[in-house]
């Protein structure tokens, strides 16, 4: 599979209908939640990894840099990692488990990783590809995953589909055929407003990870002859987790119908794992990224791309790497024939790994898998019960998803 098909799983324009009912769920979980900022600027910091010492539990922080996490037992802290910061580890107790105020501190480069800069990047980004299967995981795992998309039109949203579901990887020095997600629980809310009647959805829904884990599906950037296409440059190193990165840009080389992309790999510099991939759609010829971006849509709509950004992020064990973190964001413009205004569409998905359930899984079924080709509309209820997640770990929703997702619910 080449770049050309790469985002081709990410989404699809259908006419939208809804359906109804929800379930319940109940088991006690000790929970700790806070908000995450920048210690020197104060900014609120999203995608931090938030994770349980001594446990498996992990989620992220949204955009709000607010975070949720919940565990069996409490922890005797909390750690927090995001590229180019310093790992902060937060104590935490009976009495001082909510409303936790972390502050992460920049890291600061070090010459001898500055020098590095030097170095030859394509060399660089082959040695790291010929250690993926020593890097990342020999056995079959099953892990424990949160999923959610959503769509806005203008600054309105007008569907929000999330997921509890478990994804089962086979070793990294496998082929990925068995790589299968199945939903464990899922709910979904659609707009009824009548002008809201197109709207947008990824392609594959739940199985964006199995199809944009760029360590196992190499052939849509990480091989030499996809490589060759594309000028590489060393930027300025980072840091993760107090380990230094290697940090390599990428952009097209040459123009042609599937070398379309440009953005960053983070490489550590000790194991020469990736440890994270940006990559945003080149939008500068508009059918190309058309092509690209699109895989159907309504008889009479124009379509007009403006930005696509997709990230995969791994973590590291001590021992080896894994997935993490995947997201996808999708902005386009879409108007009807003989309308004068276009309609701006945002649409975004991602997931985390909540819990690593078993590094000695057996693959997920067939008939209980979800494919690509499913509509997770269909798969999935009505919201409800405000309850709904009690028992999983989600990434905590914005305060502007949950003011849309209340005056969508009283719309029902």
């Amino acid at each position: 599979m080449n770049m050309k098909t790469f985002e081709r799983y990410i989404f699809l324009l259908i006419m939208t209908i809804f359906v109804v009912m929800p379930t319940s769920a109940q088991n006690d979980l000790v929970q700790m939640s806070g908000v995450v900022r920048d210690a020197k600027t104060g900014k609120v910091l999203s995608q931090v990894a938030v994770s349980a010492q001594g446990g498996h539990e992990a989620t992220v922080t949204n955009t709000d840099g607010v975070f949720s996490i919940k565990t069996p037992r409490i922890p005797q802290s909390l750690i927090f990692s995001h590229i180019g910061y310093q790992t902060a580890v937060v104590p935490v107790s009976a009495g001082n488990l909510t409303n936790l105020k972390v502050r992460m501190q920049p890291s600061s480069i070090m010459l001898s990783e500055v020098l590095v800069s030097a170095n030859e990047p394509m060399a660089i980004v082959l040695a790291a590809i010929d250690k993926i299967r020593v890097n990342y995981s020999h056995n079959p795992e099953l892990m424990r995953c949160f999923y959610r998309e959503t769509t806005q039109k203008g600054r309105r949203y007008i569907y929000v589909a999330e997921a509890v579901i478990d994804m089962y990887k086979s070793p990294y020095n496998r082929i990925m055929h068995n790589d299968r997600v199945s939903i464990i629980k899922g709910r979904r809310i659609v707009s009824t407003h009548a002008s809201d009647t197109l709207g947008a959805k990824m392609q594959g829904g739940p199985t964006l990870p199995v199809h944009i884990d760029l360590m196992k599906n190499r052939d849509y950037l990480l091989t030499k002859d996809e490589l060759s296409l594309y000028n590489l440059r060393m930027e300025v190193p980072t840091s993760l987790d107090g380990r230094p990165q290697y940090v390599i840009s990428f952009s097209p080389a040459i123009k042609t119908d599937h070398v379309l992309y440009y953005g960053k790999m983070y490489i550590d510099q000790q194991t020469l794992a990736f440890t994270r991939i940006e990559m945003s759609l080149d939008m500068s010829d508009q059918g190309l990224a058309t092509q690209a971006m699109l895989l159907s849509k309504p008889i009479g709509v124009r379509f007009k791309p403006r930005e696509m950004v997709t990230t995969v992020a791994y973590s590291f064990d001590g021992s080896v790497s894994r997935i993490q973190y995947v997201h996808s964001d999708v902005r386009f413009n879409c108007e009807w024939k003989r309308k004068l205004f276009a309609a701006p569409y945002h649409v975004e998905a991602e997931m985390v790994v909540t819990d690593l359930l078993s590094t000695e899984a057996t693959p997920i079924s067939g008939k209980s898998s979800f494919r690509s080709t499913d509509s997770f509309f269909d798969k999935v209820q009505f919201f409800a019960d405000p309850d709904y997640w009690k028992d999983y770990n989600i990434i905590e929703p914005t305060e502007s998803l949950e003011h849309a997702i209340e005056k969508l619910r009283k719309k029902q």
